[in-house]
């Protein structure tokens, strides 16, 4: 797969498929851990995501198929055996099509664009300092009306790559204007007040501490490596910036206004 990280499509023991970043990926150990408590938060805010899971490879497995590998400065680095971050795939490969892009004429159309906006919420909250990723597939979805229900195909749009909230290895929320954004100002065009960024914001604002207590043992302890004290006072750091998370937007809207043409 594409990506810093040098992920690997996997079919797993399940019988699906998972987008899998391993313990010694090229852009660190903690990428996992970022994984995995975004997607505590991702599923807590309502915001599309792959499901993730914790996936065994072992020695056996890595015998059998040793493409399975990373590439560092132009050597080959062996994966290690043990427990690695698996994204689901939505489908299987050879019968869904994932797109990392569509044309706008498609764009403006995707079932859940609005979801774009929720995603800017979590990534001003989390400090993401990538560029906001999302892949778009075709689903037959129902939708309701109190006439009928109806279903139809549609794109729909998943949020992928979580590794860079917190920033990334440094756990840390260095909160630059322009760094979580997605390159597209279409998905924005829907914000024309502030009142757009719910039911977001009032998500963040409202958090329960119980569920960054689900985000904190969520995580594999072989990925922890006896940070644990350290990723405990990272979440206590995010659960005292939700207010923080308007400002942080405002501040985006300042330093980038044609990125929200409609907010006025």
């Amino acid at each position: 797969m594409r990506g810093g990280a040098q992920s690997q499509l996997v079919e797993a023991s399940d019988g699906r498929f998972y987008v899998v970043k391993f313990r010694n990926n090229p852009q660190h150990r903690r990428v996992l851990i970022n994984e995995f408590i975004s997607a505590v938060l991702l599923r807590y805010l309502e915001i599309p995501a792959p499901e993730v899971r914790v996936i065994e490879i072992d020695a056996t497995f890595l015998a059998a198929n040793p493409e399975v590998s990373l590439e560092v400065a132009g050597r080959r680095i062996p994966i290690k055996p043990g427990w690695h971050f698996g994204s689901c795939y939505p489908g299987h490969p050879d019968r869904v099509a994932v797109y990392d892009f569509i044309p706008d004429a498609l764009l403006c159309n995707v079932l859940n664009i609005r979801d774009f906006i929720g995603a800017l919420v979590f990534d001003k909250w989390t400090a993401n300092t990538d560029g906001r990723q999302a892949v778009f597939f075709r689903s037959v979805v129902s939708q309701w009306s109190p006439e009928r229900t109806v279903a139809r195909d549609a794109f729909v749009a998943y949020m992928i790559d979580q590794g860079f909230s917190f920033n990334g290895p440094h756990w840390d929320f260095p909160d630059a204007p322009l760094q979580g954004l997605y390159h597209r100002p279409l998905v924005y065009a829907g914000i024309r007040s502030e009142a757009d960024l719910e039911p977001w914001l009032e998500r963040v604002v409202s958090l329960p501490a119980a569920v960054l207590d689900e985000a904190l043992r969520s995580v594999p302890l072989q990925w922890l490596e006896d940070e644990d004290d350290e990723l405990e006072r990272l979440l206590e750091r995010l659960y005292q910036r939700r207010a923080r998370v308007p400002a942080l937007i405002a501040a985006t809207r300042a330093a980038r206004p044609a990125l929200f043409p409609n907010w006025s």
